[in-house]
């Protein structure tokens, strides 16, 4: 689930351009989204042997490894006029979001984060234009508002009122989205005036000193006895959802155009409720995949608003 499908801002005119290798932007389109959808039962998967918190820093310090290692070996000078900007990101992005998600983690089935997730790219637009001053139509605030309602309408029936862990692991969801939002229209911005990757690399390297400290404050000695699974989990989230996702997703909106490949984001929801299933053995009931097929649907409609 953690992406920056905005982060090709870059290049404004794909669609006017010859487009010579559609399916290998589709093909990396899909490589992303299915990187980010395996996110959230990977963190439940890693949450057997890890903290949330270790979750959060571990898996940002391997993907600031790897983002130091990309940025010197293409020559990039690490210093940088919007580095303020680029920090901020890093706050929602790198410690909110993910630290959210792993609370939530703990509570909730990955299926059900996926779903209440699922709403991400209409609330990152609505935030877009609360902050950045974008501009929507009536009709794209009237679904905004039925998806808001359909998702907290899911979220109370499954919760039944009466789980404090599944109401409090909504909570979480809620702060997860909101820093997610918040991160990607910051991001979005930063892509203006350089490439989607390049935004992810510095962002986590500015905030390589807070990622170090965490992980060595929240490092607890029986981490050291984890299991196999919980390990490929955590090389998992730190190489893959943290870095390598955002080179294929922001490849493709480059080759093939964000109103195009764009489209291919609305598999993301299924992603993760097939992974939910084979990964974690999590039932899919018919609620949970009604509710995903109409959030689905309510970002598909947005995108012609």
């Amino acid at each position: 689930m953690y992406r920056v499908y905005s982060a090709a801002m870059t290049d404004h005119n794909n669609l006017a351009r010859p487009l010579p290798n559609m399916p290998l932007a589709y093909l990396l389109g899909f490589a992303g989204v299915a990187i980010f959808g395996i996110t959230l039962p990977v963190t439940r998967l890693a949450l057997a042997d890890f903290s949330p918190w270790f979750i959060t820093f571990a898996r940002a310090l391997l993907g600031a490894a790897a983002a130091l290692s990309f940025l010197l070996m293409t020559g990039r000078n690490l210093r940088h006029s919007e580095n303020g900007r680029i920090f901020l990101a890093g706050l929602f992005l790198i410690f909110g979001f993910p630290a959210f998600m792993a609370l939530a983690m703990q509570t909730v089935p990955a299926s059900h984060g996926g779903v209440v997730l699922g709403f991400l790219p209409i609330a990152t637009a609505a935030i877009a234009a609360l902050i950045a001053g974008e501009r929507h139509s009536p009709r794209f605030w009237l679904l905004c508002i039925t998806g808001a309602v359909i998702v907290t309408a899911y979220s109370l029936w499954k919760g039944d009122g009466t789980s404090t862990g599944a109401s409090l692991g909504d909570l979480w969801l809620l702060f997860a989205g909101l820093c997610a939002s918040s991160g990607y229209v910051i991001s979005g911005k930063l892509a203006r005036s350089m490439p989607g990757w390049e935004v992810i690399c510095r962002t986590l390297v500015l905030n390589l000193p807070l990622i170090a400290a965490g992980t060595w404050f929240s490092f607890e000695p029986t981490f050291l006895s984890a299991s196999p699974s919980g390990l490929i989990a955590m090389f998992y989230l730190g190489l893959g959802s943290m870095f390598l996702g955002f080179f294929a997703w922001n490849s493709a909106l480059a080759m093939g155009g964000i109103a195009r490949i764009g489209q291919v984001q609305l598999l993301q929801t299924f992603v993760t409720l097939a992974a939910s299933a084979l990964i974690l053995g999590e039932h899919i009931d018919a609620l949970t995949l009604i509710t995903a097929i109409l959030v689905t649907a309510l970002i598909f409609l947005t995108k012609r608003s």
